[in-house]
């Protein structure tokens, strides 16, 4: 085997080392041949497109002429005010027409030359219009109708005439340079590609051998690199599975300390609380009346006894709600939604059915919407919540959301452990956890979770 794969990398090697630098030569050459057909069309079209507008120019030139001398004469033979609107914007247009063009041959000394030729032409017909004209409003009729007979006009307007065919001719030469120009480069690149295409053909027959000649020991790496695929894919899968049992008995563990605390705080620490808070309760009516001052340090103490109660039986209800076994999951979730409206100052509407859900199946439920409630409080500044339960056939939802500032999902970090927790807790009891928020929109927390069977 060592052998054989030995004798491929010696046969490819030297195809390697002719097929590559042909690629190269012929990649070269046909980039070569573009960019010069590039700017050869790119010149040839620009030539066209000028003569094109030499052209346009000339002919407009023309009519221009003719209609400043229609107008003209249509002023001369009536006297009607009206002709000369269109003789006056002929004549501006004419000076218009002429600084383009003036710019169109400055770069061509011939054209240049004949183009003068046929200004100076304008200028005469214009100057006999504007003299008749003028003599026309002078009321002087012999006068411009002995210019309206004379060939004065008439020889202009036909040297102008033929100096625009002469410039006009040219322009048809320089576009029918531009076309051959086209013609050749289309032709030239048409024979370059050809070529490369046969060099390209085979610099890629070439390949095609290297490639037949490596392809059997790159199917063996792929299945190689395959077996040690599916073996990552498997231990990733395992490892995820412990990860997640790992998980769910930490949770497990974690609920079982918290139940357990709950216990030792209701049972010890509230049976001191209580036997001290009936001590304080004795001291007060015997001392009432004989110390005041004592009385009113002994009510003091009583406030302060009252409010270590009421704080004892937060922090268990917090570690392990008793209403949730005594009373129901709708009557914890609607204490829960009043203590969090009393504490934050949010207004909590609540829409609660009751549900048939296991133990274990409610106590995620309502940490869920704990852990919503005090995200919620923490950072969204809102000014209302809606908590809602409801049962479906073979599933039940439960909701939370409210009218905050809402944020970006894919701006949660790693550290985002509070909605993973809630995600990992309503999947181990065979749930789905969904989060749905925008920025400005607020956000909305909803778990769906089969039925007690």
């Amino acid at each position: 085997m060592y052998r054989m794969e030995l004798a491929v990398k010696k046969f490819s090697i030297p195809q390697m080392a002719v097929s590559l630098p042909l690629a190269v030569l012929a990649a070269a050459i046909l980039i070569f041949i573009n960019e010069l057909s590039f700017y050869q069309s790119t010149d040839a079209v620009a030539s066209i497109e000028e003569a094109q507008k030499t052209r346009g120019s000339i002919n407009k030139l023309l009519q221009q002429v003719l209609d400043a001398e229609t107008g003209q004469r249509g002023y001369l033979l009536t006297g009607d005010p009206r002709y000369l609107e269109p003789y006056n914007t002929a004549t501006a247009d004419i000076n218009q027409n002429l600084d383009v063009l003036r710019l169109l041959f400055a770069p061509y000394k011939d054209q240049l030359t004949e183009f003068g030729l046929l200004s100076r032409h304008v200028s005469r017909k214009l100057a006999e219009m504007d003299l008749s004209v003028r003599m026309r409003r002078e009321d002087n009729d012999d006068a411009w109708k002995f210019v309206l007979t004379t060939d004065v006009g008439k020889e202009q307007m036909d040297a102008i005439r033929e100096r625009s065919a002469t410039l006009a001719a040219s322009s048809i030469r320089k576009m029918e340079q531009g076309q051959a120009q086209i013609q050749r480069t289309l032709l030239l690149s048409r024979i370059g590609i050809a070529i490369m295409a046969m060099a390209g053909l085979l610099a890629f027959y070439m390949y095609l051998l290297q490639t037949k000649a490596v392809l059997d020991s790159g199917m063996r790496e792929q299945a190689m690199l395959q077996r040690e695929r599916d073996l990552l894919e498997t231990q990733v899968r395992e490892r995820t599975a412990s990860l997640a049992e790992l998980a769910t008995h930490l949770q497990n563990v974690r609920e079982d300390e918290r139940g357990h605390l709950a216990r030792e705080l209701h049972d010890e620490l509230g049976a001191l609380l209580t036997a001290a808070k009936l001590d304080v309760a004795r001291l007060k009516s015997r001392l009432a009346g004989n110390l005041p001052e004592a009385a009113e340090r002994l009510q003091h103490l009583t406030n302060t006894l009252n409010s270590g109660i009421a704080l004892k039986r937060r922090i268990v209800e917090d570690l392990r709600p008793s209403s949730l076994s005594h009373l129901g999951l709708v009557a914890s979730l609607e204490i829960l939604a009043r203590e969090f409206e009393d504490r934050s100052g949010l207004f909590v509407t609540t829409d609660l059915e009751h549900v048939e859900l296991d133990g274990s199946s409610q106590l995620t439920v309502y940490r869920m919407v704990q852990e919503s409630l005090t995200n919620m409080a923490k950072y969204a500044d809102a000014k209302q919540a809606d908590v809602s339960l409801h049962n479906f056939d073979g599933y039940v939802t439960a909701e939370v959301k409210d009218d905050g500032k809402g944020f970006k999902l894919d701006s949660l970090g790693p550290a985002s452990h509070g909605l993973a927790g809630m995600r990992h807790r309503v999947e181990a009891a065979g749930g789905r956890l969904t989060v749905v928020s925008a920025e400005g929109h607020g956000t909305r927390i909803s778990a769906v979770l089969p039925k007690s069977s």
